[in-house]
């Protein structure tokens, strides 16, 4: 993979590469892993932490990002806690301002990104994502365990940078300014044509479809060509500002990471996403193939 032409490179990490550092005092490597089912129709999530605790890399942690990293008392599934309580929360995984974080998951990459983005969020700015994920370091018959670590707690002091994520007033303003907004559910979402639907069938209006799937390969990010291709094929790295949501904030992060590998800054994730967009009668929805 040519992985020095994306703009910011230093936010991916191979297997080898990480195994040749995976021992050092500073490196902090964690299983985000969330599990998703359908029940009664809906999305029900559990922590992935028992699948961790089967089989993860040696030496990992696991970030729940279900229960520590999410805010449990809204009724909003996932959204992003208050910033003291991120702080704690980071601060209780082990992870620190001086620490190099490296992230993967055992299910879904887009699990790993929501951890990416939150901690992005705080101030941190030595993360990773480990390419290919769990799968890649399997495959490169690299050490694995069973068990649970825990790193030593720490103090974690978060500056915020509150531009990456957007609210519903700033989605509003974004549509009536023409920002590029983007859908990153499956297209069949998007178009509400799918059995499953997030309150009310369709999308945000003026809003554009990139389904997050479409910019992986069996969990690695496309090479850098292909990859700014797919994203520039709906304005992303030419806008001014970018927006992408997707039905809780999850999937979007993925496209948002893209976006930051490839140079587009502005961008930001609608952290209530379609489940907070169709609570209110007075937001419309659009269905089919048009914005």
């Amino acid at each position: 993979m040519q992985k020095n032409l994306y703009i910011y490179s230093e936010y991916l990490i191979s297997p080898q590469e990480l195994y040749e550092i995976i021992e050092e005092d500073n490196v902090k490597v964690f299983d985000t892993c969330v599990l998703l089912h359908m029940k009664d129709g809906e999305h029900f999530a559990e922590s992935g932490i028992e699948d961790y605790r089967k089989e993860h890399i040696k030496s990992a942690g696991f970030i729940d990002l279900l229960n520590d990293w999410s805010d449990t008392s809204s009724d909003l599934n996932h959204t992003l806690p208050s910033i003291s309580d991120l702080s704690l929360a980071i601060g209780s995984s082990g992870i620190s301002e001086q620490d190099q974080v490296v992230l993967y998951s055992s299910g879904n990459m887009m699990w790993a990104t929501r951890a990416w983005w939150c901690l992005h969020y705080a101030g941190h700015t030595n993360i990773k994502i480990l390419n290919g994920n769990l799968r890649a370091w399997k495959q490169a018959e690299l050490p694995c365990e069973s068990g649970e670590n825990k790193y030593t707690i720490a103090r974690f002091n978060a500056v915020p940078r509150k531009e990456i994520f957007s609210d519903t007033t700033q989605v509003e303003q974004g549509i009536n300014q023409r920002t590029c907004t983007i859908n990153a559910l499956t297209a069949e979402l998007y178009e509400g044509t799918a059995d499953f639907y997030y309150g009310r069938r369709g999308h945000i209006p003026g809003s554009l479809s990139l389904p997050f799937l479409d910019i992986l390969d069996n969990d690695f990010f496309k090479e850098p060509n292909e990859l700014k291709n797919i994203l520039e094929s709906q304005g992303m790295i030419s806008a001014e500002s970018v927006i992408i949501y997707c039905g809780g904030g999850i999937a979007a992060t993925l496209n948002a990471f893209a976006c930051k590998l490839l140079g587009q800054d502005n961008v930001s994730v609608y952290d209530g996403s379609m489940s907070e967009w169709v609570l209110s009668d007075d937001r419309e929805v659009t269905l089919g193939t048009k914005p």
